[in-house]
């Protein structure tokens, strides 16, 4: 049978040893555990009467008890829609709901443990500044692809804030030197901190590239990579003048092992020499031209 809002304000305090504010009917026990998960079904307004029982109630019951353990249990139910309402400030991220509803939850114990009834503060005030900020460690410690130093991290979040205001001042992206000046910084830190920026989150090279003219694709597919050609250009270049520089019979040599790509004894029939001598000539020159290479 479903238990109603008033019902459960009453049933839960006579479960925790605390006097309901307005009890309206009497309470058969029920199950612990199926009690706490009907406090989810609670109307806002008699959650937040509720919570204010109950936190004046878990401070005085000693931690580790049985009763204790209900109470903060029940408190936990009661104010999980705090953990909601603080994950719409981050939007939409990577990780599952189901995953940061958990961060959220352990700053929600963390701020019913913290919290103290006699400050005469609103739970909700002093709650959601904790849920935040656990959910912000969370992003911080654990969901930057790369590691970087914490100092990094936080330098990060700092040129952020910097950035989107000084883009709303100028109209266009600020400057390194204009971002150094807002955060009283050396332009080699900002520079650091937005290099370390690189780091936060990484794209698979299988993900879709898009559509474009040269078709669908993954990432992957459209980087480019290292062109082994471009250093045959390089030693090319810089032998040319050391082959202009050799004697005319070495350039021929040359010429006909590598350009017309006779063999020694074909060379050597041509110029009237032995395969052994066509040999050495060829080390000799190559040799030559390796150390000119090496030297420049």
């Amino acid at each position: 049978m479903a238990v109603t809002s008033e019902g459960l304000l009453q049933s839960t305090c006579v479960r925790s040893g605390t006097e309901a504010p307005a009890p309206s009917r009497s309470f058969e026990a029920a199950p612990e555990l199926a009690d706490v998960e009907e406090l989810r079904e609670v109307a806002p307004a008699d959650a937040r009467d509720l919570t204010r029982v109950l936190l004046v109630r878990l401070a005085a019951l000693e931690e580790g008890t049985r009763e204790y353990s209900y109470v903060r249990a029940s408190l936990v139910e009661l104010n999980l829609s705090l953990v909601r309402f603080a994950l719409r400030r981050f939007g939409a991220h990577r990780d599952s709901m189901e995953d940061l509803m958990q961060v959220g939850s352990v700053g929600l114990i963390k701020a019913i443990d913290r919290f103290d009834p006699e400050r005469g503060v609103e739970f909700t005030t002093f709650a959601i500044p904790t849920i935040v900020g656990e959910i912000r460690r969370h992003f911080r410690d654990t969901t930057w692809a790369v590691h970087v130093p914490r100092r990094l991290q936080e330098l990060r979040l700092t040129l952020a804030k910097a950035q989107d205001a000084l883009s709303q001042k100028l109209d266009r992206a600020p400057t390194v030197a204009e971002l150094a000046e807002l955060v009283g910084m050396s332009q080699e830190e900002v520079i650091e901190g937005l290099t370390a920026a690189n780091a936060h989150s990484t794209d698979s090279l299988d993900v879709p590239a898009g559509d474009d003219d040269e078709g669908p694709g993954v990432l992957g597919a459209r980087l480019g990579g290292t062109d082994e050609r471009f250093a045959l250009v390089e030693d090319l270049v810089s032998l040319q003048p050391l082959v202009a520089a050799l004697p005319e019979r070495d350039r021929l040599i040359l010429s006909m092992r590598f350009t017309q790509e006779m063999t020694q004894s074909q060379i050597g029939e041509r110029l009237g020499l032995s395969q052994m001598h066509v040999s050495r000539l060829l080390a000799r020159i190559l040799t030559q031209l390796r150390q000119g290479l090496e030297a420049a």
